[in-house]
């Protein structure tokens, strides 16, 4: 599948309000186009100088709008891990079986609803890493088309300027996600019933919200991370994904055709 269409089935399939945020394609490929369409435009010429001036300026500019992005859904993101972890502590003091006021009702049904955010939380934490996968796959993409077309030596350069991006930088996102996965782990340990049930239940909501998307997201970085007859220096490494319950439970309800 060309680029292009992965970067409009991710997004539709992500966050809506996220949508505006990814990578302006098209218009960087338009452009590329222009440039290279132009017979008279020869890479010592002024005009050419200027039209690779204009081009970069709209990849800083995109880059800019998704370190601004990144920086706030990731300070979210940290806000929420800790009020998440207060949240568990609150009922496990609170309800619990050595709890101020134990009772194993509201116990259980304080646990069932925040296991079901730590869900969802972890579920927009793989967009975002998936967001970043997504602008990063771009960016080269549209580097390599415009460096091929137009004989610029542009892509080099202008990579080693992305790998510096906050875009780029997933680590504490990649730490929270691992540490929201063992909370998981930790906390809420199932038994091979309750694993089958959650599956079971997985199904039937595998088509709505951010379930829906995780999985599309899981997948698709995989598939834009694939080592291949395409891969080189500025492709992204190959994704394994994380050996967790979870994951797998994404993975084994996941009816979604990722062509």
């Amino acid at each position: 599948m060309k680029f292009g269409k992965i970067l409009k089935q991710q997004i539709e399939e992500t966050l809506p309000a996220w949508r505006d945020n990814f990578l302006n394609y098209k218009e960087l490929k338009k452009l590329v186009r222009l440039i290279s369409s132009a017979p008279l435009l020869s890479a010592e010429s002024m005009e050419y100088g200027k039209a690779e001036a204009q081009f970069v300026y709209l990849l800083n500019n995109e880059i800019d709008k998704f370190n601004v992005f990144f920086m706030e859904q990731e300070e979210d993101f940290i806000i929420r891990h800790k009020e998440l972890q207060q949240r568990i502590k609150r009922v496990i003091d609170t309800w619990g079986p050595d709890g101020t006021k134990p009772s194993e009702t509201k116990y259980k049904d304080g646990m069932a609803k925040i296991r079901k955010d730590i869900v969802d939380f972890h579920g927009e934490m793989v967009l975002l890493e998936n967001y970043s996968n997504v602008n990063y796959t771009g960016l080269a993409k549209i580097l390599k088309k415009y460096d091929k077309r137009t004989g610029g030596l542009l892509r080099l350069p202008y990579i080693q300027k992305v790998l510096q991006q906050p875009f780029f930088t997933t680590d504490l996102l990649s730490k929270l996600v691992k540490e929201c996965e063992n909370t998981i782990d930790e906390v809420f340990p199932v038994d091979e019933e309750d694993r089958l049930k959650q599956r079971r239940e997985a199904i039937t909501v595998a088509g709505k919200g951010i379930f829906r998307n995780t999985v599309a997201a899981l997948l698709t970085m995989q598939e834009i991370r694939r080592g291949s007859s395409t891969y080189g220096h500025f492709s992204l490494p190959p994704l394994n994904l994380p050996d967790s319950d979870l994951i797998h439970s994404f993975q084994l309800s996941s009816p979604i055709p990722i062509l």
